[in-house]
């Protein structure tokens, strides 16, 4: 039977806290067991009972003294594990990094514990990022908790799929990713949870095991918008030790709810109405439009006219940075190391056994479009096409507020279902991947299911370091699609 302390969302949690109706050691341990039996489901890398009881008794005790509590003060959290974590395993979901134990913490993870956020463990994650199905694991893929009764594990989408289901299956209060090119949005919508994806800057990347290093981006992952500005509150902040991170202002995103969305302007993309996209995508689509406008809303037909180009254009753009970012993992420094007859040997042995075949494709890649007699054709070409990508979205901005989309093109599909066309697997970040590209900030929140019963996203996206009114539209789309159904895996617990 599940645990009534699980069920608690992050918001709910606190305040059980705050009013002193459970503390963090009982919580945490509630959440502790419900990691260990859910090992079926492969959504941890690393699990840290030790380490959470030891954060959460000292929650406690600072309760008792009265001390003044952190916004995020004896939480259960569970964390991708792309960030380095002090004296903890961080793999990236690599053989690569076999055995590395960093002796420093990233930033956002710091900033968490500093708001005394406690960590039950590392998630599991597509190796390096790459990917949208959190299949590319050399930890093996992580099962969504959502299924269809037909006996076929479902992905939980990617790369966050592990710190998404962990969330969608109660096995911690929220959770944090990082997005690259939909990243926490798609696996969000894919588990049936909130994935926020802040504007780029708006919390370090110090600390977090680079794949390309302008459209990498901490979020939050949780089971609702005010969690989700709660934990941003919590992860966000200007780093001197990131030359990326924005030197801007933290508002309080949590006493942006609440204001409704009476007199803003929702401009609808005409480039997003795919011909292939599915019918239910395209029908709450319309929904969420109608959900918008019925709450005061204007919907506004807006053009992003080089949204055809963003995929490919980040296809070349990540896979260059992330050739570059890889190129240290030589098996000198840290990590695996195969030995060879020469140093060259090394490298090479070190790299076809502790990289996977997606980081190998998107390495190839990325060196091909960067080498000599390519670099103009391709990633010069591709970096001035995303700039009118932005310009885009700045013109769009200039006459709306935020802009919906779909999510995902589909809803979660079967491991093993897309594993040998990859290009099929990239277009999973059809709708996701402008805005990354943009660096602007976007939501996914849950908002219907497909005809098989698994759930479907929308996705809003906004201004520039605008979160507060990207979470004022998502928290009102919340409210009128009321999502609450649970993954069938509750539902047998």
């Amino acid at each position: 039977m599940t645990d009534p302390l699980t069920a608690l969302t992050l918001a709910q949690a606190r305040d059980g806290l705050a009013s002193g109706d459970f503390t963090s050691e009982e919580l945490t341990r509630a959440h502790s067991g419900a990691v260990e039996a859910a090992r079926d489901l492969n959504l941890f890398i690393t699990e840290t009972p030790e380490l959470a009881l030891e954060r959460a008794q000292a929650s406690d005790t600072r309760r008792a003294k009265d001390a003044a509590a952190g916004p995020m003060d004896g939480i259960p959290i569970a964390v991708k594990d792309l960030f380095c974590t002090e004296g903890v395993l961080t793999t990236a979901g690599s053989h690569i990094l076999d055995g590395f134990t960093p002796t420093y913490e990233s930033t956002v993870t710091a900033n968490l514990r500093a708001a005394g956020a406690v960590m039950v463990g590392k998630t599991n994650l597509d190796e390096f990022a790459m990917g949208s199905a959190n299949v590319t694991s050399y930890y093996g893929p992580a099962k969504n908790p959502w299924s269809t009764g037909d006996g076929k594990d479902r992905v939980p989408g990617g790369s966050s799929g592990g710190s998404a289901a962990a969330v969608a299956a109660h096995l911690c209060s929220a959770s944090i990713g990082t997005d690259t090119g939909g990243s926490i949005r798609q696996p969000a919508s894919f588990s049936g949870i909130v994935g926020l994806k802040p504007t780029y800057g708006r919390c370090s990347r110090w600390g977090i095991v680079a794949f390309a290093s302008s459209l990498d981006q901490a979020g939050p992952l949780t089971r609702t918008v005010r969690d989700a500005a709660i934990m941003l509150g919590a992860m966000a902040g200007h780093d001197a030790k990131d030359s990326t991170s924005a030197p801007v202002e933290k508002p309080d995103f949590e006493a942006a709810l609440g204001g409704g969305v009476r007199g803003l302007k929702v401009g609808i993309p005409r480039e997003y109405r795919i011909d292939s996209t599915p019918g239910e995508i395209e029908t709450l689509w319309q929904q969420g439009i109608e959900w918008l406008k019925d709450a005061g809303a204007e919907p506004v037909d807006v053009a992003l006219p080089h949204t055809k180009y963003a995929l490919p254009t980040y296809y070349i753009v990540a896979p260059a940075e992330a050739s570059s970012n890889l190129a240290r993992y030589d098996g000198v420094r840290f990590g695996l190391r195969v030995p060879g007859e020469t140093l060259d040997e090394m490298y090479e042995n070190t790299r076809g056994e502790g990289f996977g075949a997606e980081v190998r494709r998107r390495v190839l890649i990325g060196t091909y479009v960067l080498s000599a007699g390519y670099y103009d054709a391709y990633y010069v070409k591709a970096q001035k096409v995303r700039t009118l990508i932005a310009r885009d979205f700045k013109k769009a901005f200039e006459t709306v507020d935020v802009i919906l989309t779909p999510t995902a093109p589909s809803a979660a599909f079967a491991i093993g279902e897309k594993m040998d066309d990859p290009i099929a697997m990239y277009l999973n970040d059809v709708f996701t991947v402008p805005a990354s590209l943009a660096g602007l900030p976007a939501i996914s929140v849950p908002a219907g299911l497909d005809p098989q019963g698994l759930p479907l996203g929308l996705h809003l996206i906004g201004r520039p370091f605008d979160e507060e009114t990207v979470l004022r539209a998502a928290e009102a789309l919340e409210t009128a699609a009321r999502f609450d159904t649970k993954p069938a895996y509750l539902e047998g617990a």
